[in-house]
């Protein structure tokens, strides 16, 4: 049995997640926080296999509030459920102690592969997070989630439609006030999640699906 004390500060995404687990023999919430601090009291209380955490809750974010609980309980696994897919915010989390970094849109069976993986020790991301973040951080031993929908990011979306504009990336750059190197990454990223095999090709998709982001 896989227990876990989820953080969130949106009480609808805990009842969600928790309606779906009710019935599953394996995996059971034992217990919900809307704050990091009252998630260290519970986590302290309860002592569960796993935490679930967002990153951004009032009076103490998921990122202090994991740091604490893997200094005082080094065997308790923790994940990151979260809106950021932004490099930073993933190194902070996995410099603070997590294993598992999942986006909120990602689907009920992915957190479930997430939930299993990284209760069981193992680092888990959700496929979205690694393609923007793996070329750095990501080691090999680790699983990467599988999904059949392509999801960009907004900034991604953001840079997609500047370039169905024409805008070179140095444009870019100086349009979205971001450095020209912060845009070269985001067309790597998104060549490769669009599964492309040049920039040329990245330039006709952009043009192609202009009017869809």
């Amino acid at each position: 049995m896989i227990t876990i004390i989820m953080a969130e500060d949106h009480q609808m995404l805990i009842d969600g997640v928790k309606s779906f687990f009710e019935y599953d023999d394996s995996i059971n919430i034992i217990d919900t926080a809307n704050d990091g601090e009252e998630l260290i009291k519970l986590v302290s209380l309860k002592k569960p296999k796993l935490v679930i955490t967002d990153i951004r809750m009032p009076r103490m974010d998921g990122i202090e509030a994991t740091k604490i609980i893997k200094k005082k309980f080094p065997h308790i696994n923790v994940m990151a459920m979260t809106m950021f897919d932004q490099p930073d915010a993933i190194k902070q989390m996995l410099d603070a102690g997590a294993t598992g970094y999942i986006l909120k849109n990602s689907g009920i069976k992915m957190l479930s592969k997430a939930i299993v993986t990284v209760a069981n020790g193992e680092t888990f991301f959700d496929p979205n997070v690694a393609f923007n973040f793996m070329n750095n951080y990501i080691e090999e031993n680790v699983t990467i989630g599988k999904t059949d929908k392509i999801v960009l990011s907004n900034r991604e979306k953001e840079i997609l439609n500047l370039i169905a504009n024409g805008k070179t990336s140095k444009e870019i750059s100086e349009t979205l006030f971001i450095a020209k190197t912060t845009v070269d990454t985001h067309r790597k990223n998104m060549i490769r999640k669009l599964n492309l095999d040049s920039g040329s090709e990245l330039i006709k998709y952009a043009i192609d699906k202009k009017y869809e982001f």
